[in-house]
């Protein structure tokens, strides 16, 4: 697929890093490989700039992709550069969504063969990204829980974050705005609003079970489960994919999401945003592109 060889991005200290896996995709890979290991500020960059005629590839999971987007976003060769992925993260839901093989050799091996496919992107009023999904509410609360789990429980450290966050979370007053319509008014205390380019979070949550990351639209979803029983029944049918058949809970789709109202956390793509009076995100259709596996 790359006629000038491949540059491998990935983080050795990543929760999801296996070296005989690491070994095993290098391998996998063949012809003309060269890697960077990424461990400080600017590695990245470094890597995209020694390297301009050959394709990066992430050996990595969401968090190690949203960072090379956001990287070539900012040298200008988003669009022009498309990346491979080889998912060895703990939760690889960009992966999922797309039909990358979770195995590494399978996934490396498909990308000589791949076909690029063209992605949406959801950019924040700063420039921030995310590939994926972005949760505000009781999902960020869960993942900082789950960080402190990871290392020990990998792919469950999601769902028992989620427990822990959900017992406590009493919700937040938010007004939300999809395409300029308000959703919500800030009368009702909201426990999560989640805006899902991909389908899933945490592993396998199916946050928006119908996105597509290709369709130019954004699904937000938003829960008002603030008592204990419906925060447990959330739960159960979140992990489920059957939450938006709660009365409860309110699905939209559109282009330009604002959140505000109390201080609330976010996570974009498994990075913690801190507590803020305002979220706003926009979707820009078909702005990178991904080696995914040939049809």
């Amino acid at each position: 697929m790359a006629e000038h060889g491949f540059v491998v991005i990935g983080n050795a200290a990543a929760g999801g890093v296996d070296e005989a896996a690491r070994e095993a995709v290098l391998e996998a890979l063949a012809g003309d490989v060269v890697t960077c290991d990424v461990e400080r500020p600017g590695d990245i960059e470094r890597a995209l700039a020694d390297h301009p005629a050959r394709l990066p590839v992430v050996l990595g999971g969401d968090g190690t992709v949203h960072a090379v987007v956001a990287a070539l976003l900012a040298r200008g060769e988003l669009a022009d550069r498309p990346i491979g992925l080889v998912p060895l993260g703990t939760g690889n839901d960009l992966a999922r969504a797309l039909g990358i093989p979770l195995d590494p050799g399978e996934a490396a091996r498909a990308l000589a063969t791949g076909r690029e496919r063209a992605l949406d992107l959801l950019v924040d009023e700063d420039g921030g990204i995310v590939v994926n999904a972005v949760h505000v509410g009781v999902g960020a609360h869960a993942s900082e829980h789950a960080a402190a789990l990871k290392p020990l429980l990998r792919r469950a450290a999601y769902a028992v974050g989620a427990l822990v966050a959900g017992a406590r979370s009493r919700g937040w007053r938010l007004r939300v705005k999809v395409d300029g319509e308000p959703v919500t008014d800030g009368r009702r205390r909201v426990l999560m609003v989640g805006v899902g380019n991909g389908v899933s979070i945490g592993g396998g949550t199916p946050l928006a079970p119908h996105a597509r990351p290709d369709d130019g639209l954004a699904d937000v979803v938003v829960s008002y489960a603030v008592s204990p029983l419906a925060r447990l029944a959330f739960g159960v049918l979140l992990r489920r994919g059957r939450h938006p058949e709660r009365a409860d809970v309110i699905t939209v789709r559109g282009r330009g999401v604002t959140v505000e109202g109390e201080p609330v956390p976010a996570n974009a793509d498994g990075e913690l945003l801190p507590a803020a009076t305002r979220h706003a995100w926009t979707l820009h259709p078909a702005a990178w592109r991904m080696i995914v596996p040939a049809d």
